[in-house]
C-alpha cells in the first residue's frame, strides 16, 4: 500500500515479511523511512531528553515521536515555526511521527475548551 498525497510528498507502507499474525514492514515518508514494527524514541517537547541529535542518530533511531499537545504548550507552535517546522527545531531531518493531541482533548478535559475554532486548553 502507497499513495502519493496532493503536496506531492511521498508516503507509504510497505508490507516486507508476516509470519502468522506478525508483520513487518516499512513505512515512507518525505523525510526518509523506517521499519515496522518500530521502537520510537520520544522528543515530547521538540527534544529527546539526555540526547543530542547526533546521539539520536548513533542508538540507530529511524523515527522520533513528539506529542502535539505539549508541543502547543512548550516551546509553542509559533517558536517552532519560526524556526522553520519541528525538523528544523530538532535538527532531526528523519521520519517525526506527532499524535492528534485526541488523548488530551479527553483526559483533561476539566482544563479544556471545545469551540466551534477548535480545542483550548489550560496548561496543566
Amino acid at each position: 500500500m502507497s499513495n502519493t498525497p496532493k503536496s506531492g510528498t511521498k508516503f507509504g507502507y510497505e508490507l516486507q515479511a508476516k509470519d502468522g499474525l506478525a508483520r513487518r514492514g516499512e513505512v515512507t515518508t518525505a523525510h526518509g523511512t523506517f521499519q515496522t514494527p518500530a521502537f520510537m524514541t520520544v522528543g515530547t517537547a521538540g527534544t529527546v531528553k539526555g540526547l543530542t541529535p547526533d546521539q539520536l542518530r548513533t542508538t540507530g533511531a529511524e523515527v522520533v515521536l513528539g506529542n502535539t499537545y505539549h508541543l502547543m504548550l512548550r516551546p509553542t507552535a509559533e517558536l517552532v515555526d519560526r524556526h522553520g517546522g519541528l525538523h528544523k527545531f530538532m535538527n532531526w531531518p528523519h521520519p517525526i511521527l506527532t499524535d492528534s493531541g485526541g488523548y488530551q482533548v479527553m483526559s483533561l478535559s476539566g482544563l479544556r475548551k471545545i469551540t466551534e475554532e477548535g480545542v483550548k486548553f489550560q496548561s496543566h
